[in-house]
């Protein structure tokens, strides 16, 4: 028997392994969050920041933003594909709406991401559709204490304490492992998620070219800043 060209067929379909035991498709949508813009969150003792690269392809157009609210106590952010983003965040605030809803109290953090994993692996096993082309940095606070996770197309999610994704991830993870330190606190954690920021973008480092977000443990309410207030913390790096 010939041994089968590389990737001969085993990239047309969701549900093919290669004799590797690799699912090509989920790989390529890896690859489309690595060409998206840039995204982190750095997890504080007393909160979480998020930080987002935003740029427009023509100068006709406004930015589209980066970071969403899913509920009081707990906000995302995305790198790739911005259809697939919508949709999944459209479904986890139907998420957190009902469990409010059914519970009388905010989704647990970690069970919201589940939920999220949930469908993102499903799309993973079945015939006649594709993984979702995004990663997402969900960030919150709830009885459990403060939270960074990361979820990737293929389903899984990890816990961070400083995470990066996107074109300019690399260049900001190595920052974070040099810099980051267990008893940062928020106010710093700001400054470190705009400093990394800074070093993965190639240029237009300005305020009206980032997004920024925190949740702290002290009211629990995720807050995006606004252009003015980015600019001021801008100015303290």
């Amino acid at each position: 028997m010939f041994p089968a060209a590389p990737m001969a067929g085993y990239d047309r379909a969701i549900t093919i392994f290669s004799p590797e035991g690799r699912l090509y498709q989920v790989e390529y949508a890896y690859e489309a969050v690595k060409r998206g813009m840039t995204a982190l969150g750095v997890k504080a003792v007393d909160g979480v920041v998020l930080a987002v690269e935003k740029r427009s392809a023509s100068p006709l157009v406004e930015g589209t933003e980066k970071i969403k609210m899913i509920d009081q106590h707990v906000g995302v952010a995305f790198a790739g594909l911005f259809g697939d983003a919508r949709v999944l965040i459209d479904q986890a605030r139907i998420y957190a709406q009902s469990h409010r809803l059914v519970y009388g109290e905010p989704v647990p953090i970690e069970l919201l991401v589940k939920r999220i994993c949930d469908i993102k692996q499903m799309y993973t096993q079945h015939g006649g559709v594709r993984p979702f082309g995004v990663a997402f940095l969900f960030a919150g606070v709830d009885r459990k204490g403060v939270h960074l996770i990361q979820t990737d197309p293929g389903g899984t999610y990890l816990r961070c304490k400083a995470r990066a994704i996107g074109t300019g991830a690399q260049k900001a993870i190595d920052l974070f492992t040099r810099e980051y330190t267990d008893n940062i606190k928020i106010d710093q954690a700001i400054l470190l998620a705009l400093r990394a920021l800074k070093e993965s973008m190639e240029d237009g480092f300005t305020a009206e070219n980032i997004e920024l977000a925190k949740i702290d443990v002290y009211d629990r309410t995720f807050k995006i800043f606004s252009t003015s207030e980015v600019q001021d913390f801008i100015s303290k790096l």
